[in-house]
Parts: C-alpha cells; sequence; structure tokens
C-alpha cells in the first residue's frame, strides 16, 4: 500500500491525480488531499512516518506554501519522499526545493508516465526498507535533472521559430549551457540540436499540408530557417524528398 497526501489549491489538480493514481496498477490510498500547505502540515504533524510514504505538494498556495511545507516536513519526517507539483514558469522555484531532497516534479500538465515512474520509486523503496533501514528515500538530482530536460523541451517546443542560441536557452534554464547539452543527451539519446531539427520539420510538414498556399521560404522562415536553400536540403536529408514532393502527396515510410 501506497498511502499519499496532496497538497494543491486546484481542486482539480487534487481530484485529478487521485484518479490516475488510482489506476496505476499499484495499490494506492489518498490518506489526505488538502486546499492549502497549513492543513496539509496540521495533518502531517499528527502521523507518524509508517502511516504515509509520499507527500506530493505544489509550491505557490495560500496559508502556508509549499517550501514552507517541505521545510516542517522535514523536520518531522526526515526520510519522507516528496514531490514537487510545478509548471515550467516556476522553474526559479523547482531549484530552490532541491535543496529540501524532492525525490520528482510532476510538471502540470501531469505526465502519466512520469507518476507512474515516480509511484514505483515510492513502491521499490518500500519494499527496500525492512533490508535496508538506513537508506535514504530521496533522490533530489535525479528529479531535477527530469525537470531541467523537461524545460529544455517544452522551451523548444515554444520557440522553435526563432535562431536557437544555446546560452540564451542555458540562461533561461539557469545552468551551464555544456552541462545543460551532455544531460540532454545523456537523459534522452538525441542532441539538443537534432531535438529541435525534429521539432521543426514536424512543423514543416504540418504546415505544408495544412496551408498548402505557403511559399517554400515562408515555411522556412516559419519553422526557423532564414535560408529557404538550406531548409529545402535538411528536409529532404530528413525525409527523403523535398518540401514540394512532400506538398503533392509523395509519402514515403521515412517521413
Amino acid at each position: 500500500m501506497i498511502r499519499i497526501m496532496i497538497a494543491d489549491d486546484e481542486e482539480v489538480i487534487r481530484r485529478g491525480l487521485e484518479k490516475i493514481t488510482s489506476r496505476m496498477g499499484f495499490e494506492v490510498e489518498v490518506i489526505g488531499s488538502h486546499g492549502n500547505g497549513l492543513e496539509a502540515w496540521n495533518h502531517l504533524s499528527a502521523i507518524t512516518a509508517d502511516q504515509i510514504d509520499l507527500l506530493i505538494t505544489d509550491i505557490k498556495m495560500p496559508r502556508m506554501d509549499g517550501f514552507k511545507l517541505i521545510e516542517e516536513a522535514r523536520g518531522k519526517l526526515k526520510e519522507l519522499p516528496i514531490a514537487v507539483l510545478s509548471g515550467f514558469s516556476d522553474f526559479d522555484y523547482a531549484r530552490r526545493a532541491i535543496r529540501f531532497g524532492v525525490m520528482d516534479y510532476l510538471l502540470k500538465p501531469i505526465e502519466k508516465s512520469q507518476l507512474y515512474e515516480l509511484l514505483k520509486r515510492v513502491n521499490d523503496n518500500k519494499q527496500l526498507k525492512p533490508a535496508e533501514p538506513e537508506q535514504p528515500a530521496v533522490q533530489a538530482p535525479e528529479g531535477g535533472e527530469h525537470y531541467v530536460v523537461e524545460q529544455t523541451k517544452a522551451i523548444l517546443e515554444k520557440e522553435y521559430g526563432h535562431n536557437f542560441e544555446l546560452e540564451r536557452l542555458a540562461e533561461t534554464v539557469g545552468m551551464n549551457a555544456s552541462y545543460i547539452s551532455r544531460l540532454f543527451k545523456y537523459k534522452t539519446g538525441q542532441t539538443i540540436t537534432d531535438y529541435l531539427i525534429g521539432i521543426r520539420i514536424a512543423k514543416a510538414k504540418e504546415l505544408l499540408t495544412g496551408q498548402p498556399d505557403l511559399k517554400n521560404y515562408e515555411i522556412a522562415e516559419l519553422v526557423g530557417y532564414s535560408d529557404p536553400v538550406y531548409f529545402n536540403k535538411l528536409f529532404k536529408k530528413i525525409c527523403g524528398m523535398t518540401p514540394k514532393e512532400y506538398k503533392s502527396g509523395c509519402r514515403t515510410p521515412k517521413c
């Protein structure tokens, strides 16, 4: 049994988490669902470590924010696994939460696969506890790395039409450019550049079929390429045909 407490001021988020966790294949009990940090802390302060396995908390909440809740929880239950609910725009807050040893970040909108992995890790830790009671449950670095990669993806998805500058992206994420490059490749198996190209080509294909009146150079500019000749060559290299051929309906499995 995985006993979970949820703290978020949005009722739809709390209800969604309760519903999703009940369908993950694990035996889950939501022992508390609270709309602010103070309510959650009042509940937490009255229970023992064996009565809760995971705290999922938002950062921005009334009466007591997520940071204070995490700090208080750490003072009472030092090894309690904690996951932070956060939006991409809250990255500065999320980085600060790393200091408290959070296990993971659940990005809004919540990805079922990430939630499943979180529950699996909590469940695995529970199984290990009897044999290795001294093993800490929290793993902050892994959660932080996941967040950095996901935020990088989100930025690329949003800004694919602009000129790509790694240094600017690194500044937005708040970390070293070379570190982000290595981390992204390690976590995804792709370089940031290759991932961006994939997004741009996919968007170009949508424009070619969805807005056939657009000129080739217009599509190139819309997906971030100022040189239509280069865009044409890149598209052919990846898809095995020119943009014009793709627009005319010449599809192949490769593309």
